[in-house]
């Protein structure tokens, strides 16, 4: 078995974990608490599924505060495994979920990066061919975009297989400067037009302009 085959099996386990929950719940079994567990818990499916399937699902921002969340549950049960004197099979079954929950912990953290092609939208992944093309070629890369009241440059640079980006914004007599670094070159496009609101496609032509003067 390699592991994607690991993965979706773990991925079809604990979705049956939830169905036969979400059943307990419709038959009138469990209390409030329960069904915020029974949500917490198909979120985090949905996050164990698109770390498995390599698609981003919903927004990256929240997998890893709920990576958190189910480390503090982790935490708590082993509290009341070592303090709370219960029975031997409530024992093992707290053991056997907070093995479960810390294996999770780890996928949604990892999952929740950012920095990775899944969460990458076509026109990122496109603008990041782009930039990593012109970086084998020229390192580092200047470009800037100028408008009445803004503006910004950027210069980017590869240090191994590792994007450097490094941003100048000034607006209204105020100057903010800050760098960023990156493993994967969409994000490195996303990162430089979210800021910029200059294109991979921009630092191109302008680059290409500079060569020809």
């Amino acid at each position: 078995m390699n592991m994607h085959t690991a993965y979706l099996s773990l991925g079809a386990f604990y979705s049956l974990l939830i169905a036969i929950g979400a059943l307990a719940l419709l038959m009138g079994g469990g209390s409030a608490m329960s069904i915020v567990q029974l949500g917490i818990g198909a979120l985090a499916v949905v996050g164990l599924w698109g770390y498995t399937l390599r698609r981003g699902f919903m927004n990256p921002r929240i997998w890893r505060p709920l990576a958190g969340i189910l480390a503090i549950a982790v935490v708590l049960q082993l509290i009341l495994v070592l303090t709370a004197g219960l029975s031997k099979t409530d024992i093992t079954w707290m053991l056997i979920s907070a093995v479960f929950s810390a294996l999770l912990v780890v996928i949604l953290f990892n999952y929740g990066n950012r920095d990775q092609a899944l969460w990458a939208s076509e026109a990122d992944v496109e603008g990041g061919k782009t930039l990593e093309a012109l970086l084998k070629r020229q390192s580092p890369l200047s470009a800037e975009n100028v408008t009445d009241k803004r503006k910004a440059s950027v210069t980017v640079g590869c240090e191994g297989n590792h994007y450097s980006v490094r941003v100048r914004r000034e607006h209204g007599g105020e100057v903010e400067q800050f760098e960023e670094r990156f493993n994967h070159p969409a994000t490195l496009a996303f990162f430089i037009e979210k800021y910029t609101c200059i294109t991979a496609d921009d630092i191109a032509q302008q680059n290409a302009a500079s060569k020809q003067s």
